[in-house]
C-alpha cells in the first residue's frame, strides 16, 4: 500500500501544501505574503492572518495538482517550529482538524531538519548525497553547518553565535535602501560590482562557528563614514559595496565549510535554506571546494526558500520509522 504525505509549511511568511507518494514528489504550492515589503520585514500578525486565509485554498491546489484522492492520504505533516508562532499555530491546527476528519495520522517536522533534507525531494533523477555528509545550512535566520548521519540522525557541529548570513544580507541591504528581502537584490547587483572594490574585516571566531554581527555593524560606520564627505556615495557605489559585502559573507561560509570537511573527514557537502540561492555562494562552492575534490550537492532554487515539499519528505521518512505526534501536540516558535 503506498504512503501518500501531505505537507504543510507555515513557519514564516510562506503557506505551502504538498503531497508526496512513497517519497516521490507529486504538486508543491506556496502561497507567498506580499503584504510585508512595504514594512521592510515580516509582521507577525499580518502573517499569521495571511496564513488563514491561504491554508485552504493552497492545499486544496496541492492535492488537485497531485491526482490523488483525501482518503489515500496516509499522513498529514507539519512545520512544528522553530518559526513565528501564531503562524505556526494555523499550521498545525489545520493538520489537527485534518486529521481528525480524514482519520489519518499526523507527522511533526523541525523546519531546520526539513530544510537539511530538501536535497532528498525527489521529482525526478536528481541524486542526493550518501551518508555521512555535511550541510550548511544557510537562512534568514540560522547559520549552521550539520552532520547528517541518516535523513533523521544529524548533529550540529558549528552555527552563528549571533546574527545568521541571511540578516546579515538584509539589514545591510536596508542600509542601502534595497527593498526587502534584500539578499536576492544584493546578489542581482553584485553581477554589476567589483567584488574587490571595497575591503570589510571578517570576524574572527574559534572553530566552526559563525558571527555575522561584527560585519554588519562595520558596514554601517563605513557607510556613515563615507556619506559625511559625499552623500551621494551609497548611489553611485550600490553596485561595487553589494559585490564587495556579498563577497565577504561568501568567502567566510566557504572557509567555515572547508575547515569542517577536514575535521570530519567528510567528502560530501550540500547546501540549504534560502541563501543557498546566492549565485556567489553557489559557484564558490563548486569552484573552491568541488574543485578539491570534494562533492557539492547544490539544491533547486525553487526548494531553498520555505515550501512543503522538504516538509513533506522529512514525514515520509519519519513515517517509515512510525515516528507519529498526538492530537495534544503544541508549536514551538524555538525547537
Amino acid at each position: 500500500m503506498s504512503i501518500i504525505i501531505l505537507g504543510i509549511e507555515s513557519s514564516c511568511d510562506d503557506t505551502s501544501a504538498s503531497i508526496v507518494k512513497d517519497g516521490f514528489l507529486l504538486s508543491n504550492i506556496v502561497s507567498g505574503q506580499q503584504v510585508h515589503e512595504i514594512y521592510g520585514g515580516v509582521i507577525p500578525e499580518l502573517a499569521s492572518r495571511a496564513h488563514q486565509q491561504n491554508i485552504i485554498p493552497t492545499v486544496d491546489m496541492a492535492v488537485k495538482q497531485s491526482g490523488i484522492g483525501l482518503s489515500e492520504i496516509s499522513a498529514v505533516a507539519f512545520t512544528r517550529g522553530p518559526g513565528l508562532m501564531g503562524s505556526l499555530l494555523v499550521g498545525v491546527s489545520f493538520a489537527k482538524g485534518f486529521s481528525l476528519a480524514r482519520g489519518c495520522k499526523m507527522i511533526d517536522v523541525n523546519h531546520l531538519q526539513g530544510h537539511v533534507l530538501s536535497c532528498f525531494i525527489n521529482e525526478s533523477d536528481n541524486q542526493p548525497p550518501s551518508f555521512p555528509f555535511l550541510c550548511l545550512l544557510v537562512s534568514g535566520g540560522h547559520t549552521q553547518l550539520i552532520k547528517v548521519t541518516d535523513h533523521l540522525e544529524m548533529e550540529i557541529i558549528g552555527q552563528s553565535i549571533d546574527d545568521a548570513a541571511g540578516e546579515a544580507f538584509d539589514k545591510c541591504a536596508k542600509l542601502m535602501g534595497l527593498p526587502y528581502p534584500g539578499g536576492p537584490h544584493i546578489d542581482a547587483l553584485a553581477k554589476l560590482g567589483n567584488a574587490n572594490a571595497f575591503r570589510f574585516n571578517k570576524p574572527r571566531i574559534e572553530g566552526l562557528n559563525f558571527s555575522f554581527s561584527g560585519l554588519k555593524t562595520s558596514f554601517l560606520y563605513f557607510l556613515q563614514d563615507q556619506l559625511r564627505h559625499d552623500p551621494l556615495f551609497i548611489e553611485n557605489n550600490k553596485a561595487d559595496l553589494c559585490a564587495s559585502l556579498q563577497n565577504t559573507i561568501v568567502e567566510i561560509l566557504v572557509e567555515k565549510s572547508f575547515l569542517a570537511l577536514n575535521q570530519t573527514k567528510i567528502k560530501q557537502i550540500t547546501l540549504a535554506g534560502g541563501v543557498s540561492a546566492n549565485s556567489s555562494l553557489r559557484s564558490a562552492m563548486q569552484a573552491k571546494i568541488g574543485s578539491k575534490g570534494y562533492k557539492v550537492y547544490l539544491p533547486a532554487i525553487k526548494y531553498t526558500t520555505d515550501n512543503a515539499a522538504m516538509i513533506a519528505t522529512t514525514g515520509y521518512f519519519k513515517y517509515l520509522q512510525n515516528q507519529f505526534a498526538q492530537q495534544n501536540i503544541v508549536p514551538l516558535a524555538r525547537l
